[in-house]
């Protein structure tokens, strides 16, 4: 079995070629023989572009079971250009390592360079590094 991070690779650039406007936001092994895939399209994600997708990667069924889904309102926020694209937006980064004393950071995001997001947070800035970012998700608007 390959790790999860090939395995993102291998899908994206798979995709990349057969539904070039589907990106891939996610991939998670949720069981050893499970995979849960997270895919964005402009004007959304439908069950055909779910079916489409699992239909490419038909020969993956061999050794996975596929979950292939929206992002849905709580949207995954993975690379540089997802975090500047909702600048504005609410949402919570969970870091691998304590960063000033906390794990999860809940607020607006306000910058996004190359190397860092920064989140308006409990009336603070915090620049958090992508390297120590663990998770982080669009909020849902009015929470």
């Amino acid at each position: 079995m390959r790790n999860p991070q090939e395995i993102q690779n291998d899908i994206e650039t798979r995709l990349a070629k057969v539904e070039p406007d589907v990106e891939l936001l996610a991939v998670e092994q949720v069981a050893a023989e499970r995979l849960r895939l997270t895919i964005d399209r402009p004007g959304g994600v439908d069950l055909a572009a779910c079916e489409r997708v699992t239909k490419h990667l038909r020969d993956l069924l061999v050794d996975y079971a596929l979950e292939v889904s929206s992002p849905g309102p709580q949207r995954p926020l993975v690379k540089p250009e997802h975090f500047r694209r909702y600048l504005g937006r609410r949402a919570r980064v969970r870091t691998r390592q304590p960063l000033d004393g906390h794990k999860s950071f809940t607020g607006e995001l306000v910058g996004a360079s190359d190397d860092e997001v920064t989140v308006a947070a409990d009336g603070a800035l915090v620049s958090i590094p992508y390297t120590e970012i663990n998770r982080s998700n669009l909020l849902e608007e009015g929470r």
